[in-house]
C-alpha cells in the first residue's frame, strides 16, 4: 500500500442493527490494530530450546479507536448509548487500497474533553466482540 490521506481511513457504526453503516462524526484520527495471542508449545525435546507456537490456537482481536468532535447531537447519543448499555454494535472501517473490515464491537472507552476556548472533543475505543469479516477493495 502507497502513502494515503489519514482522513480515508473511515470509522463507521451500524448502532441499530439495520445494515446501514455511517461515518462517525467529526473523527479527526483513528486506528485499528489487529492482535493474536499466542500459544507456547514449547518443551524440553524443542530443537535447540527455541520456543514453539502451535499455529491457529491463539485467540484473535481487533481494536479500533478514534478521537475528534461531534458534528450533531445524534451521533454524540447514539455512541453515548452503545458504551452505557454495554451493547455489541456492528462496526465497519474502511482502510484505503486495502479492504474494510466489519463485525462486531462493544465500546470500551467514551472520553469526553476540551480547551476553556475550544470545542468539546471526544476518544473513542473498541474492542472486537465476535468474528471479524474482512472483504478486499
Amino acid at each position: 500500500m502507497g502513502a494515503q490521506k489519514g482522513k480515508d481511513l473511515l470509522l463507521k457504526a451500524d448502532p441499530d442493527g439495520i445494515g446501514t453503516f455511517s461515518t462517525l462524526a467529526g473523527l479527526r484520527s483513528r486506528r485499528i490494530s489487529f492482535n493474536a495471542e499466542t500459544v507456547d508449545v514449547t518443551d524440553s525435546e524443542s530443537a535447540g530450546r527455541w520456543r514453539e507456537l502451535l499455529g491457529g490456537a491463539g485467540v484473535q482481536r481487533a481494536s479500533l479507536s478514534g478521537s475528534g468532535i461531534f458534528k450533531d447531537a445524534a451521533s454524540d447519543a447514539s455512541l453515548r448509548r452503545l458504551f452505557f448499555e454495554g451493547r455489541i454494535a456492528s462496526f465497519q472501517t474502511v482502510i484505503p487500497d486495502f479492504g474494510t473490515v466489519t463485525g462486531p464491537f462493544q465500546v470500551t472507552a467514551l472520553e469526553y474533553g476540551g480547551e476553556h476556548n475550544g470545542e468539546v472533543s471526544f476518544e473513542i475505543s473498541l474492542e472486537s466482540a465476535g468474528a471479524l469479516q474482512f472483504a478486499a477493495l
